[in-house]
């Protein structure tokens, strides 16, 4: 296998991009050796700038959900590029979009775009602290929120991948009000609420992917639910990921809770930066203009990503793959379960809707704590073997796999081949 153009590149990136990378899982350092430099993809496959090409299993972290270049998508984009790039100011396609967004989530009467997870997460919090005058909010452990000061701690993925416990530069203040419960443990959570009468806010994912696809149970779910509406604390639903991958819509219905808040991201971009947060009338007046909570963006509901997004939800909700998408991961589920026990491999697969991941441990992953069990020496050796064999996987034990509508049965088949050929060489070790 060839890497030398993304050897070449990636020597050259080190003298103007920091680590020669835009985004610190980028630069594979949990997997070691070079990290790949895409040049084009198309459907269920993604190509490297040596002409390798793979089954793209990462799909942006999430966007790409009806594969890549999609013809309607595509056509769309096309045509809203012709009127122009950005504005600075409104369009009809913001109104379009934010209609199709709040139709598909109960609950939620206003949305407000901005360009990415961790702006809609930030925003979501501070309108939280506005709405109820309080200052403290809960996270759980190996959530990941996006890069914001008060979330950078305890996360998962980029961090739990790179072995840091938070970031130079956030000051503890920008911390003081974070506190740390522990995913699917709602006694953590009630230790909280108890020693603290100032909490604005839990935020959840509500099937965490940062630290691996991890369930809540649905008795910790319901009772967080439960908690937060007794003590006046609204329940922030970080649906980044998970918004129109598990169905159209949120994850949040499907486990039988409704969030005061809902950040969203990824999918409804179609593959272009935009975040959003929405909630019903009565919170979402806090913004401004209509309220006291200062948020703005000069590229927020860019035109071009207006069109990306209704585009990709349209053909989304027409083709309705869901059900799909849940026999497709069963199945590669029992692939990845198969291979590890022919070659005595200890392995654990966790899965929900269009996301599903492998675990190199023997425990039942059900936090981050049991997630970080995995042995990622093994998945170092399972990822490099995957990708010689054709097979783009996220570079890091930590983060999830996606499905595309555009992974064929013929796909499948190849991931099976090289999923065996993996697990042969982990045994090996």
């Amino acid at each position: 296998m060839k890497l030398e153009k993304s050897i070449e590149l990636f020597t050259k990136g080190q003298k103007h991009l920091v680590g020669a990378v835009n985004s610190p899982v980028r630069a594979f350092k949990s997997v070691g050796g070079v990290p790949l430099f895409i040049d084009r993809a198309e459907g269920s496959k993604i190509v490297d700038v040596d002409g390798n090409e793979y089954i793209d299993f990462v799909l942006s972290y999430g966007p790409m959900i009806l594969g890549h270049r999609n013809r309607k998508v595509e056509k769309a984009i096309k045509k809203a590029i012709k009127k122009g790039y950005t504005f600075g100011a409104s369009t009809k396609n913001e109104l379009k979009l934010a209609k199709i967004v709040c139709n598909a989530f109960p609950g939620m009467d206003k949305v407000r775009f901005v360009n990415s997870g961790t702006e809609a997460v930030l925003s979501a919090i501070r309108l939280a602290r506005a709405y109820t005058n309080r200052d403290k909010i809960i996270k759980f452990a190996g959530c990941y929120h996006g890069h914001s000061d008060a979330l950078l701690v305890a996360a998962g993925s980029g961090l739990a991948t790179l072995s840091l416990p938070g970031s130079k530069g956030v000051p503890n203040d920008a911390v003081k009000n974070t506190l740390i419960a522990e995913y699917n443990n709602i006694e953590s959570v009630k230790k909280h609420i108890e020693e603290n009468k100032d909490i604005a806010a839990v935020i959840i994912e509500p099937i965490a992917g940062n630290m691996g696809v991890i369930q809540p149970t649905s008795e910790f779910i319901q009772e967080l639910r439960k908690l937060t509406y007794e003590n006046s604390i609204l329940l922030i639903v970080d649906e980044v990921m998970t918004g129109f991958r598990s169905k159209f819509g949120g994850a949040q219905e499907l486990l039988n809770i409704e969030a005061d808040i809902t950040c969203l991201g990824k999918v409804v971009g179609g593959g272009f930066p935009v975040g959003a947060y929405g909630a019903r009338n009565e919170i979402m007046e806090m913004v401004a203009p209509l309220g006291e909570m200062y948020q703005a963006g000069t590229l927020s509901g860019n035109p071009i990503a207006m069109a990306c997004g209704i585009a990709t939800l349209k053909v989304l909700k027409k083709r309705n793959p869901y059900k799909d998408f849940e026999k497709t991961a069963k199945n590669l589920e029992k692939i990845l379960l198969d291979a590890a026990k022919e070659h005595g491999v200890d392995l654990q697969v966790n899965r929900f809707g269009s996301m599903i991941n492998p675990f190199f441990t023997s425990k039942k992953v059900i936090d981050f704590k049991t997630a970080q069990s995995s042995d990622t020496d093994k998945f170092k050796i399972f990822f490099w073997k995957m990708i010689e064999k054709g097979v783009f996987l996220p570079p890091s034990q930590f983060e999830a796999w996606f499905l595309s509508t555009e992974l064929s049965v013929k796909d499948l088949e190849k991931t099976k081949k090289a999923i065996n050929k993996a697990m042969k060489k982990v045994a090996e070790m």
